[in-house]
């Protein structure tokens, strides 16, 4: 039995690199069997198969929270300013100035929100997915408490990795209204790419 030592294996000879794939272990194997675009000699990865399965590079996942009491305009669309994130992968959400998420992979995104509303009189609470600026979709609306409300909602949303990004609004009409704190989340990763 002969064992092949060569660690890399080029697929397509076209005289553009970014038509050939190569299938290679990193120069210090690791258990991982790597796939990337481009000739042997400089490819570019883009997934990998460990002992788990196949595992794609470069998938953009975060998730973000509140820090902090947001206090809000009664009746007054206003965007959630997530400013702490627990983890950003491909560093494609903003939590100092814009507060959105702007993925650099073309695909189909799962979009994830929570809001937690506070005040007194509170007559309605809701928040708002918004793509390029415009509501795409209203996944939760609350108009059963008064004080204190906590509602979610997700959604899928194509992305074309460049310039679409995604925001979250949200809306509490009634007395010092505020959005509360760590409570309010907004999460969200690659479910396909294209």
């Amino acid at each position: 039995m002969s064992t092949v030592k060569s660690k890399k294996l080029q697929i397509g000879t076209d005289a553009t690199s970014s038509n050939n794939f190569t299938i290679y272990q990193p120069a210090t194997p690791d258990g991982t069997l790597r796939i990337g675009v481009g000739n042997a000699d400089s490819p570019t990865e883009v997934g990998k198969f460990d002992s788990n399965g196949y595992v794609a590079t470069n998938a953009p996942a975060f998730s973000a929270y509140l820090s902090a009491d947001q206090s809000v305009s009664s009746g007054v669309i206003t965007k959630i300013q997530f400013d702490t994130e627990e983890f950003d992968t491909n560093n494609c959400f903003d939590n100092i100035t814009n507060y959105r998420f702007t993925p650099t992979v073309a695909g189909y995104y799962q979009i994830n929100a929570s809001l937690r509303s506070e005040g007194s009189s509170l007559s309605l609470a809701a928040f708002y997915i918004y793509k390029n600026g415009s509501s795409i979709f209203i996944p939760a609306l609350d108009t059963e408490h008064s004080s204190t409300t906590h509602i979610s909602g997700s959604t899928l949303v194509h992305c074309n990795g460049t310039s679409d990004y995604i925001e979250i609004y949200g809306r509490v009409d009634g007395s010092s209204p505020k959005f509360g704190n760590d409570n309010c989340r907004f999460s969200g990763f690659l479910a396909r790419a294209v």
